[in-house]
Formats: structure tokens, C-alpha cells, sequence
């Protein structure tokens, strides 16, 4: 069925709204003090409690899906079951909705990698919706919100600086861990899997190209959580920092 007349429009536009609705009720929680002294950091905090509670929900979510439906992870292409396509669906609606949050706020120039981190997830999770194909694939890859969970807290805490605290320390070191079980384990099974499709002219090969960039993106990320988190003396310092998915 065309893209324009599909059933799943309403299921992304649903899902997109929940998450503006939900940043709306966000906003009115009280801010911790730090935060609420700077108008971005007040803005990046309300935009990583979303990011926060999809990353909880999805990350749940994938495990179940994988628990009830083990052949996702085998028969990536052509397993389906519609608990995974629902989250696929719902985790698209929460990249439009971040993504257009991001340009609203005029934190595009800042939040450039999430803007093409995000088109690029959003087409792959696309082929998943519209053709119904590599549902699999768009679940396995939202196990890395497992991962995000203890990223963003993370983030949170650093936003807040409460890097002293004992939390942050047991939280970078779980966090170390679930990034590579839930975020590099993943790629790497994934690449390894779509590269059948090389030298294809097929959704597999286009895929494949969005999960090598994607791998490009991982790896830089990954550098830059091991220098800020357990080598800080080589981070240079900057007055203003970039929204980065770590910084």
C-alpha cells in the first residue's frame, strides 16, 4: 500500500503527539536548581526526560518482543509479530517528535549529529512500517535503549554536575557495560548480518548503508564516553558545549 494511505499513519502520529504531550507535563516538574539557572540547560534537561522515558519504555519493550517472538532475532527480514511493529512505530514517533523539538528550539546547529542520527533511524525504521519488512532488524536495534537508559541518566547528572555524587560513579561503570551488550553487541550482529546484501540493489543494501554510518557514529560516541567519563584530563574544555549523545 503507498506510503500516503497507510494504516500506520495514524499510529505514528499518535505516537508523535504523546511524546510532545508528554514534554508538555514535563515541564511543569520542578527543576533542580542548576538547571534552572540557564535556559538551555533547562531545555536540554525537559528534552533528555523524554529521551529518558521513551528510552525505558523501548528498552523494555525490545526485551519482551524478543522473549515472546525469539525468531526476531533469527530471521531478521521476514520474522514479524505485532508487538514489534508497534514499537517500531512507537519509537519512530518518538524520533519525529524529538527531532522536530529540536529545530523549534532552534538547537539544530548544536544537535546536529541527533538530527542525522535520527533521519537515519527514522528511514530505516520506515521500511519496517511501510513494507513490512526487517521488523526484526528495527527491534533488535531499539535494544540499544536499554543502553540509553543509563546513558541519558547519565547526562542528567552531568547537566546537574553531580559528577561527585557515588551514583554517578556506579552509573558510569553500568553504564560502560550495557554499552557494549546493548548498543555495540547489537550492531555488530546486525552489520554482520545485512552484509549479505552487499552489492545488492535492495532494501538490505540501502539498510546496510544506514548501519555503517550508523557504526561510524557508535564508535565516536564510545571514544568519547571512555575520555570524558574515565580519561577527563585529555577533555579539552569548552565554554559552550555541543548537545552530543555523550559528551
Amino acid at each position: 500500500m503507498p506510503p500516503l494511505l497507510h494504516p500506520a499513519l495514524p499510529l505514528l502520529l499518535s505516537s508523535t503527539l504523546t511524546f510532545r504531550g508528554l514534554r508538555r507535563a514535563l515541564c511543569c516538574l520542578p527543576l533542580p536548581a542548576h538547571v534552572r539557572a540557564d535556559p538551555l540547560r533547562t531545555w536540554r534537561w525537559h528534552n533528555l526526560l523524554v529521551s529518558f522515558a521513551h528510552s525505558i519504555v523501548s528498552g523494555i519493550w525490545a526485551l519482551l518482543c524478543i522473549w515472546q517472538t525469539p525468531e526476531l532475532l533469527v530471521e531478521i527480514e521476514t520474522a514479524w509479530s505485532l508487538s514489534g511493529y508497534l514499537l517500531v512505530c512507537f519509537s519512530a514517533g518518538y524520533f519525529i517528535h524529538d527531532t522536530v523539538d529540536i529545530v523549534i528550539s532552534h538547537q539544530a546547529r548544536a544537535s546536529w549529529e541527533y538530527l542525522v542520527h535520527h533521519v537515519m533511524a527514522m528511514g530505516a525504521f520506515f521500511s519496517g512500517i511501510f513494507w513490512s519488512s526487517f521488523v526484526g532488524g528495527g527491534v533488535l536495534t531499539l535494544l540499544v535503549e536499554v543502553s540509553n537508559i543509563f546513558l541519558t541518566f547519565r547526562m542528567m547528572m552531568k547537566i546537574n554536575n553531580a559528577q561527585h555524587l557515588l551514583l554517578y560513579r556506579v552509573n558510569k561503570y553500568v553504564n560502560l557495560v550495557m554499552y557494549f551488550l546493548f548498543r555495540l553487541a547489537p550492531q555488530a550482529y546486525l552489520t554482520h548480518y545485512f552484509l549479505r546484501y552487499l552489492g545488492q540493489r535492495t532494501l538490505g543494501t540501502f539498510l546496510l548503508g544506514i548501519l555503517l554510518m550508523l557504526d561510524i557514529m557508535i564508535l565516536i560516541y564510545f571514544s568519547r564516553l571512555l575520555r570524558s567519563d574515565f580519561c577527563p584530563q585529555r577533555v579539552p574544555s569548552q565554554q559552550h558545549k555541543d548537545k552530543f549523545l555523550t559528551e
